[in-house]
C-alpha cells in the first residue's frame, strides 16, 4: 500500500439534506463556507445536500421526485408537443 495518500485534516462537519431538512454530524474533509450551531450549542460547518437515506426512494421506499433545479418542468415544456 502506498504511504500518505489519505487525508488528515478530518474535522467534523453537519450534513443537512435539504429536502427534508434532517441533518447529522460526521467527520469529513470537505470545505465549506458555511456554518450551523448544533444540538450541543457549538458551531460546526454545514454541508447542503439534495438528498441523503432518509429522503432517497431506496431507503424510504416511496417514490418521490426530487427536482430541484427545475429539470422535470423544463423537460416537460421541451417535448410537451410529442407526448399530447
Amino acid at each position: 500500500m502506498r504511504k500518505d495518500i489519505h487525508p488528515k485534516d478530518y474535522r467534523l462537519v453537519v450534513f443537512k439534506d435539504m429536502s427534508n431538512e434532517y441533518t447529522f454530524l460526521s467527520r469529513s474533509t470537505v470545505k465549506t463556507k458555511e456554518t450551523i450551531v448544533w444540538e450541543d450549542g457549538k458551531e460546526y460547518p454545514v454541508v447542503k445536500l439534495e438528498i441523503s437515506h432518509t429522503s432517497h426512494p431506496y431507503y424510504t421506499g416511496k417514490m418521490k421526485l426530487v427536482d430541484s433545479a427545475g429539470r422535470v418542468d423544463k423537460f416537460k415544456t421541451r417535448y410537451k408537443k410529442r407526448y399530447e
